[in-house]
């Protein structure tokens, strides 16, 4: 197998024959294995210089390569130690070469691969995917390289000593026993049945032909005899059939002095220019070799004429950078087909690669092209670049994927240059042709619309674009700060229509980045607009804190600001958190799917991805911070306002108001005392929808805000009943009515359940209050400790104790705690702490913002088309003068 493992690959024996480098902890087995290395090497070398009066160069063949000494014969077994077998294992531990295990002739392949991976310390539920194979191969180069020729898989009930003893190798090869993954052995073996490894495999034998036709030395006629069955592809038989026939042309071609003819190919040319140089130099051969001579010449005249497949698509190599190892043809056999260099250390990792390039610039996965799946004749096939791999498209840098067609010109790195041709598509005009009337004046964002048209047809595609309804926007790196702040500008004030617009927008800008940049560039794009989204957003907070009224006492201002100024102030605020946690939620969702890409191109452990990833995670936390921060200002403002207003929910009485208790929609029916409380809950829902915060951030507004109407109004009647007498029936009562009346309201507008859970305490207080007094002497401590338990021990006491009974009546002794709860009582705080409030959760579902759709929104239609003639107008800014366009672009707006 090991000359014929590869598949449609130039370089599918260097990954087999790679020796990896030991660790560092065994320096004594690297050092005993060099010199194994060396000692043969420098044997083979005296062997072949020594003693024997000739030059090597006068020798045979068969002496120079019979020059293995025996004890390197059978690397797996040494004669005075018998009964022991070596069983090199580089595919499980690359600084082990090898493992010793005590064999007889009966032992079997399946019980020594046991015995040698428990000594490899690999657990007994893994044996399953390595087996043993019988390697064949020699050691190379002054460094003794073990370089693998063939490779076959031992049976399991097969006897290793027994084949060692009746089959030995080649003259001139040794043999060694390896422990290898299952899936490695696969993998070569369904390459072998490939359409492709018959190609290449011919396209080999005639690359070795001509570098030996190249030095002036024939390939020996045994050697031809041989490797003739392997060489039988569809252009062979042609060939073959018409044998004779060929052979006439070609001794007519090589006898025609004059001009060939005009109908042969250049290939064919150079062929023919070929055969006659060879033909000279060999004037003087011997009649009797004439016969072997022109079935080399047949041969090497067979590489002009090998036909490309018809129906499989295939990459022609236009430019290479090892002619000794690259084809000319490279066929696409698989639904994908994937482009990279070999390196031993990944091939059990990642995808799998069809075609190897040997090129120092190419990576070990460099680009992948693969087919969708499509329904009639028309084959859609895509191209993408790896991460840091240069990738040309008809002569322009490939930053992400795009669409191949045949004729398409792909360039790998520096040094490879391909041709793409599907024979089962028709071919057109080849896009990277330029058209005499291209103008190369029009670049940038607008380059597609440019390229190959007339003046008004390049108004017209400029035009549509600019007016589309499609989620694109596009611009060049250099005007991105520029489009960065017009956004910000233009679309971040609490006056624009479409209050997400600086989420779509911002949103726009990544998804460029994403298909038309580089990949390196979306971290940073990232972080650019964490920042300038921060650095507004604190300039805001700014603004609102020097206008506050403890700011500004000394310039004659109100006290205390209203829910009207409040709320315009917290506008920006609320805005802003709203397009963060919208704009958040799309970086998050496309991390995730760029971590998903460089997974499948398994390239998830690169340092520059890794760096990637910590920068996106950086720029999250800005975002996050955002969040965060304009949250607590929203709510802080808003329950200073609350802290003034919610004392009248204690002290006023609904039943000498006008209003009527049992009409609670409007506002302006409540009675007075429940009309400032409320009005400050309607102001921060109008603001909530008015921004279009996500709905879990407005129940967790809300929530905020009742728990500290909870608090503060749970403490307040805590201290009121120090004083006069507070605690009566008669005054729970006038509490209770507000309290249901604020919770009736919440309870219209949808936040009942969520006013419900935080007003509990308050709840549970009044109502215990509401008992009337003759009922309530009668209740034990137990009990009420039991109907009650939202209130804490020193709560419940606190209440009890200053519940005004009336002048010279004593409280009931069943009213009295237990002895083991009263050093509690005296060691426990009766008031609410305001520093547990719930933490803020941030949402994971039912965002708004989808680039998936056109768009339907007439207010962000408008300001998207003003940030592309914004766009426009930058690049023909740029430009000189005389490539300006010569046309405006229309405003419809």
């Amino acid at each position: 197998m090991g000359g014929s493992t590869s598949s449609d690959t130039t370089s599918r024996n260097n990954e087999t024959v790679e020796l990896r480098q030991p660790t560092k902890n065994k320096n004594n087995r690297h050092k005993r294995l060099s010199n194994l290395f060396h000692r043969s090497t420098n044997s083979i070398a005296g062997s072949i210089s020594s003693g024997t009066g000739r030059w090597v160069s006068e020798k045979k063949l068969s002496e120079i390569i019979d020059t293995v000494p025996e004890d390197l014969v059978e690397l797996s077994s040494q004669k005075n130690l018998p009964g022991i077998l070596k069983i090199f294992g580089d595919d499980i531990s690359s600084g082990t070469n090898y493992k010793s295990v005590l064999a007889t002739p009966r032992s079997s392949a399946e019980e020594l691969v046991k015995e040698a991976l428990e000594r490899y310390a690999v657990a007994d539920s893994e044996t399953e995917v390595f087996v043993l194979c019988d390697v064949v191969g020699r050691f190379v180069g002054l460094e003794g390289e073990w370089k693998m020729e063939y490779l076959r898989v031992v049976g399991d009930n097969e006897r290793p000593l027994v084949l060692q003893e009746m089959w030995k190798p080649k003259t001139g090869f040794s043999r060694r026993f390896e422990i290898r993954r299952k899936q490695e052995v696969e993998k070569m073996t369904m390459a072998e049945d490939n359409e492709t490894a018959g190609i290449n495999a011919q396209a080999r034998r005639l690359q070795k032909s001509r570098s030996r036709a190249a030095s002036g030395g024939n390939a020996p006629l045994r050697e031809r005899e041989e490797s003739i069955s392997l060489r039988r592809s569809i252009s062979d038989v042609n060939i073959n059939s018409k044998k004779r026939r060929e052979r006439k042309s070609i001794k007519s071609m090589v006898a025609n002095d004059g001009d060939p003819g005009q109908d042969l190919s250049q290939s064919q040319k150079d062929g023919i220019s070929e055969m006659k140089n060879l033909s000279e130099g060999d004037r003087n051969v011997d009649r009797d070799d004439s016969a072997d001579q022109m079935d080399l010449d047949f041969e090497r005249l067979s590489q002009c004429l090998i036909q490309p497949p018809a129906e499989h698509p295939y990459f022609l190599l236009l430019q290479g950078y090892n002619k000794d190892q690259d084809f000319v043809i490279y066929v696409m056999t698989r639904k994908k087909h994937l482009f990279g260099r070999a390196e031993k250390s990944l091939r059990d990792k990642g995808p799998y690669v069809d075609t190897f390039l040997s090129a120092p610039d190419i990576l070990p996965r460099h680009c992948s092209v693969w087919r969708l799946d499509s329904s009639g004749q028309k084959y859609i096939v895509r191209v993408r670049p790896y991460r840091g791999a240069l990738v040309t498209h008809n002569g322009r840098v490939l930053q992400r994927e795009t669409e191949l067609h045949t004729g398409d010109l792909l360039g790998l790195g520096e040094h490879f240059l391909f041709m793409y041709k599907d024979p089962r598509m028709p071919q057109g005009r080849p896009a990277w042709l330029p058209k005499s009337w291209s103008s190369p004046s029009l670049s940038g964002a607008f380059s597609c619309q440019m390229c190959g048209r007339s003046l008004q047809e390049k108004q017209e595609a400029v035009q549509a674009y600019i007016e589309s309804r499609e989620p694109v926007l596009q611009y060049r790196s250099q005007e991105e700060d520029s489009v960065l702040k017009e956004i910000i500008e233009k679309t971040g004030n609490p006056g624009s229509d479409f209050k997400l617009a600086p989420a779509y927008l911002f949103s726009l800008c990544l998804e460029h980045s994403t298909k038309a940049l580089d990949p390196g560039h979306f971290p940073k794009l990232v972080m650019k607009i964490a920042s300038f989204i921060k650095e507004v957003v604190w300039e805001k907070i700014k603004e609102i804190g020097d206008k506050q009224p403890e700011n500004q006492q000394d310039r004659g201002l109100p006290c205390a600001l209203g829910i009207e100024e409040v709320a315009t102030d917290l506008r920006p605020l609320m805005l802003w958190m709203s397009n963060s946690m919208e704009l958040l939620n799309f970086v998050q969702r496309k991390i995730l799917d760029l971590e998903k890409e460089w997974e499948s191109e398994g390239s998830s452990q690169d340092t520059l991805l890794s760096s990637d990833i910590e920068a996106c995670e950086e720029s999250m936390a800005l975002l996050d911070e955002v969040i965060m921060y304009t949250f607590q200002q929203c709510v802080y403002y808003l329950t200073k306002t609350l802290y003034a207003a919610l004392p009248a929910l204690l002290e006023s009485n609904p039943f000498t108001d006008p209003a009527s208790l049992s009409d609670v929609g409007e506002l302006s029916n409540m009675p007075e005392g429940t009309r400032g409380t409320l009005a400050i809950y309607q102001a921060t829902l109008d603001l909530t929808r008015e921004c279009e915060l996500h709905p879990d951030l407005v129940s967790q507004t809300f929530g905020y805000l009742f728990f500290f109407s909870n608090a503060s109004l749970f403490n307040t009647l805590m201290e009121k009943g120090n004083g006069e007498p507070f605690y009566q029936w008669s005054k729970a009562v006038q509490i209770r009515t507000n309290l249901d009346l604020v919770l009736d309201w919440l309870q219209g507008i949808g936040l009942g359940d969520i006013a419900a859970e935080f007003f509990r305490k308050l709840s549970a207080t009044v109502n215990l209050l509401c008992i009337p007094k003759t009922s309530l002497m009668k209740v034990s401590w137990s009990t009420l400790r039991n109907d009650y338990p939202a209130l804490s021990s020193a709560q419940l006491n606190h209440l009890l104790r200053n519940y005004h009974l009336g002048v010279g009546r004593s409280h009931p002794a069943a009213w009295e705690p237990p002895e083991e709860e009263k050093e509690e009582i005296t060691n426990t705080d009766i008031f609410e702490s305001f520093t547990e409030h719930p933490p803020l959760i941030l949402p994971c579902e039912n965002f708004r913002l989808q680039l998936a759709q056109p768009i339907n929104d007439d207010a962000f239609y408008g300001q998207l088309c003003q940030l592309r003639r914004f766009v426009w107008d930058l690049e023909q800014k740029s430009l000189p003068a005389n490539q300006r366009a010569s046309y405006r672009v229309e405003n419809s707006q």
